[in-house]
């Protein structure tokens, strides 16, 4: 239960002559009613706020529970502006209200102004009108505060017993008065103003105070870092791996992180990898449906498993014979993004390298899963589509760390746009769906109702979950092809002789057509996606503790609590140089032995189960991989095969690792390539 807390915030009014915008002093002074205490220049020049925060005794320093770390009168929740003048923000102190002489208490949000009197206060509550905009320009915190309300003295009065202090509030008035508010619906008002990173700072001071963890016998290594609630995200995301390794090397494979307000447990040997899988306590769905619910608005599936498993069943429809359906689909069209144009192109063209790779792999994906478009405006249907969700994605780890969408600009109305986009409604007008969405249809329509919005963010996270690594995936795949004009020539060398031996000639059209089989038997092709897998993937496989436990593992037992994660991180494992010769180069043939497909590595001498885990572990494990990972590689065929592939910006680049722990990382800069159709 928290505690009714007051606010108030002095300010000074524009300076006249005669008047003085120092803060109010001196001692109290009678005032006829209706007067205009000197040095309040303008009404709108005192501003108070009411919240209601969690208040612990010791916060709050009362006598009956600890001493407040604060001395009276000045609290965490007082404040001073850039450059530290208290003249222009004044001064803001959040505190228990004392008793008044004589057993009274102070009226409600009465406030010290001028030299003389207090204004506002009274249990019916003095504060009605809102600033104008140009009222909160003009007084400095009030323009960060948002819609705060306006002290209008109705009455001034004068009552010796009133101590001088900067600001009061009551422990009953939260209603009354200025009207009190919850920081959520506040914070959205806010939007985009610093008021948003005062609101931070006062909830992550809260939870500073209140979060004290400390290391119980038998858990891992507890690695807090100075920095409260963020704990090691800031060094974490600078250099992951760089990060891990040092931290690896100081306290070994098992060790527990504070990471944004989230105790994290890393597992980093891969012996241990299958005690956390199959173990029954570490949950996935829990943490996935957190995430569905906070990324793409799907409620229903946090509640209801009978969903859930429909929802998994239909997961078959990605591979087997059905993938060979799609793959198909694929080849066809791939044909209509390029055949029209890109065949036609006999001289050299200039592209942005990753602005090509969303175009394609959008168009493609899309077309293969939910159909192709009748009307005339297809181009700019998908154009208007893929651009809502790039936006969308770029807030994507956002969203998914736990950040209000509300406070990420348009994207809530950009999220809105792409779900009706893809409800029911809007798919019936395209042709060719998928088997996969059709089944998912069917199911969702016995659980929602027709125009029930959650049905398009079902589909909209369908359609993420098809796209937003493989286009990165397809971006250093063609990075590194680029760069390294061997590995391309391997490849060229590979496909050419697979076309020959199935009597396939490249003539002016597009003509190519593969199995699954054929595509699967270019092991260079794989060998070199599987590489580029290992390099860039930097995603996390996690798991949620579901009450506490004791995780046996091959080499100590390791106790973990209840509300953690647990986290199986890859990244240390595709950069061991003890498993992966050279593991910062790349080696286009690394996954190849004697012109076959290679499998086994080692570790401390033993053969290792799993080496590459860039799709996931168990029931994490991605269900569209076989798709992508056919996607890739037959985008990599057409253009391996039709076109000549020149890198114009031959630099390095670096990940960027803004989506860490989430995938395969974006490049942190685009670079230009030139095509043209092969002579």
């Amino acid at each position: 239960m928290g505690r009714r807390v007051g606010i108030s915030m002095w300010s000074p009014g524009p300076k006249r002559s005669g008047h003085s915008s120092k803060p109010p002093r001196g001692p109290a002074r009678s005032l006829r009613p209706g007067a205009r205490a000197k040095g309040c220049q303008t009404q709108a020049t005192h501003f108070q706020l009411r919240t209601e925060i969690p208040f612990s005794p010791a916060f709050s320093g009362s006598s009956r529970g600890n001493p407040s770390p604060f001395p009276l009168g000045s609290s965490p929740f007082s404040f001073l502006p850039p450059g530290g003048d208290p003249r222009g923000w004044g001064w803001g102190a959040a505190r228990r209200v004392p008793e008044a002489p004589g057993g009274r208490r102070w009226p409600s949000g009465a406030v010290r102004v001028g030299e003389g009197g207090w204004v506002g206060g009274g249990e019916s509550g003095n504060f009605e009108t809102r600033p104008s905009v140009t009222s909160r320009r003009r007084h400095g915190l009030a323009s960060l505060l948002g819609p705060c309300r306006v002290a209008r003295p109705r009455r001034l009065e004068r009552d010796p017993g009133y101590p001088d202090l900067r600001a009061i509030g009551t422990a009953e008035d939260m209603s009354a008065g200025m009207g009190g508010f919850w920081p959520e619906p506040w914070l959205p008002r806010s939007l985009g103003s610093p008021g948003l990173a005062l609101a931070a700072a006062l909830l992550l001071l809260v939870l500073c105070l209140s979060a004290q963890r400390t290391r119980r016998r038998g858990e891992p290594p507890l690695i807090k870092g100075w920095l409260p609630y963020f704990g090691q995200a800031l060094k974490l995301q600078k250099d992951p791996l760089g990060f891990m390794t040092s931290i690896q090397k100081q306290y070994g494979d098992i060790f527990t992180l504070l990471l944004g307000g989230k105790y994290i447990t890393f597992i980093l040997d891969p012996f241990h990898y299958t005690s956390v899988a199959k173990n029954q306590k570490l949950s996935f769905q829990i943490f996935t449906s957190k995430f569905l619910k906070r990324v793409f608005s799907i409620k229903k599936m946090t509640t209801d498993s009978d969903l859930i498993d429909e929802i998994h069943s239909t997961y078959r429809f990605l591979q087997g014979k059905h993938l060979d359906i799609l793959m198909e689909s694929t080849m066809q069209n791939l044909k209509q993004v390029f055949e029209p144009h890109l065949l036609k192109t006999t001289s050299w063209s200039t592209e942005r390298l990753l602005s090509f790779c969303n175009s394609v792999i959008f168009e493609m994906t899309f077309t293969t899963i939910y159909g192709n478009i009748l009307a005339n405006d297809k181009k700019t249907f998908i154009t208007e589509l893929k651009d809502d969700f790039l936006k969308f994605d770029e807030k994507f780890t956002r969203l998914a760390s736990g950040i209000p969408i509300e406070l990420l600009g348009n994207i809530k109305s950009v999220r809105t746009k792409l779900i009706k986009d893809l409800t029911i409604e809007s798919l019936a007008k395209l042709q060719g769906l998928s088997e996969v969405v059709q089944r998912r249809n069917d199911i969702l329509e016995k659980y929602y109702t027709p125009k029930d919005p959650e049905i398009g963010a079902h589909h909209l996270g369908l359609l993420w979950a098809s796209v937003t690594n493989t286009v990165p995936t397809m971006f250093w795949a063609m990075y590194y092809l680029l760069r390294h004009p061997k590995a391309m020539a391997a490849l060229r060398d590979e496909i050419d002789h697979l076309l020959q031996s199935t009597g396939q000639k490249k003539g002016p059209g597009f003509s190519i057509h593969l199995t699954r089989e054929q595509l699967d038997s270019l092991v260079y092709l794989e060998s070199t996606v599987l590489e580029v897998l290992r390099l860039c993937s930097f995603s996390g496989i996690f798991r949620f503790v579901q009450e506490d436990l004791t995780l046996h593992l091959e080499s100590q037992d390791c106790c973990l609590r209840k509300g953690d994660f647990v986290v199986i991180f890859p990244p240390i494992l595709h950069h061991d140089p003890e498993i992966f010769e050279a593991p910062d180069e790349f080696r286009f043939d690394r996954f190849t032995e004697n012109g076959k497909k290679k499998t086994a590595f080692f570790k401390r001498g033993k053969k290792l189960k799993y080496y590459h885990l860039p799709f996931g572990l168990g029931v994490s494990k991605c269900p569209g991989r076989f798709l992508a990972m056919v996607e890739i590689k037959q985008l990599l065929v057409v253009l391996l095969t039709y076109f000549d592939l020149e890198i114009i910006d031959n630099k390095p680049l670096e990940l960027n690792y803004s989506r860490f722990l989430f995938g395969i990382p974006y490049p942190d800069s685009d670079v230009s390539f030139r095509y043209k159709i092969k002579s």
